[in-house]
């Protein structure tokens, strides 16, 4: 696993496999409807789930209907503020830098991903955005959280598609 800093341990009666499970499931119904198998869940600090979503791009004609943005937005909703302060994503799939930057400016304390993302990962493959200088929050980061999973959903989905 590789960190920015030390990241805090899961919240109390959890581990970060628990709630990486949350995402997967999230990201199993993307794949039954034909979208990119990447799941996400939102945690209070102190591991109350505050949203899940999946990626939905296709389905709402919108290129910003990732995992993370969708899931950002019902928990703004559900808490009735945009800032998520202390807040834990969970997502499948190393964050974009589009997700990043929504993540930055929500204020969430950290992020945990499943998979390493070399094409379009921006807290760690491509670009620690996370830690960019001109940007006014830092959260920490836990990658390679039950990778396997993640990394097979994405392969078999893919798969699947090249095949049909």
């Amino acid at each position: 696993m590789a960190c920015a800093c030390i990241p805090p341990d899961p919240p109390a009666g959890t581990t970060w496999r628990d709630l990486m499970g949350t995402a997967l499931e999230e990201a199993f119904q993307a794949s039954k409807t034909g979208e990119a198998p990447i799941g996400a869940a939102l945690y209070s600090a102190n591991g109350g789930l505050l949203a899940t979503a999946h990626n939905q791009p296709i389905a709402s004609c919108d290129p910003t209907a990732h995992a993370e943005i969708l899931c950002l937005r019902r928990a703004a909703e559900q808490v009735g503020n945009y800032r998520l302060t202390g807040s834990i994503m969970v997502v499948t799939l190393e964050p974009c830098i589009m997700c990043v930057g929504a993540l930055i400016h929500a204020r969430v304390a950290g992020v945990v991903f499943g998979a390493s993302d070399p094409r379009a990962g921006a807290l760690v493959s491509n670009l620690e955005g996370h830690a960019l200088p001109f940007t006014n929050h830092r959260m920490w980061y836990v990658g390679g959280v039950m990778e396997d999973e993640c990394s097979a959903t994405l392969k078999r989905f893919f798969l699947g598609k090249r095949k049909g």
